[in-house]
């Protein structure tokens, strides 16, 4: 009978984690990316855009960071 030791974290545990790392690391170069770009973006826009970062993992940062972007970058505030 093959004996499972409790310290090792199963596959899916690892996977999880794993997942986690990844979401946690794309809001935080989302934030980070963002608050470069606030100056060029109005306020409003900058908040929406960091709500959305925070509340929606990983299609939040991913938006931002395809979308968000290029549309605060193109666009300065006059």
């Amino acid at each position: 009978m093959d004996a499972v030791n409790p310290l090792v974290p199963a596959t899916s545990d690892l996977v999880w984690s794993g997942g986690a790392v990844v979401a946690l690391g794309l809001a935080i170069w989302g934030l980070v990316s963002l608050s470069r770009t606030a100056d060029s973006a109005s306020s409003l826009a900058v908040a929406l855009w960091a709500a959305l970062i925070l509340l929606v993992p990983v299609l939040g940062p991913v938006a931002w960071l395809t979308a968000g972007r290029r549309s605060a970058v193109s666009r300065p505030r006059v």
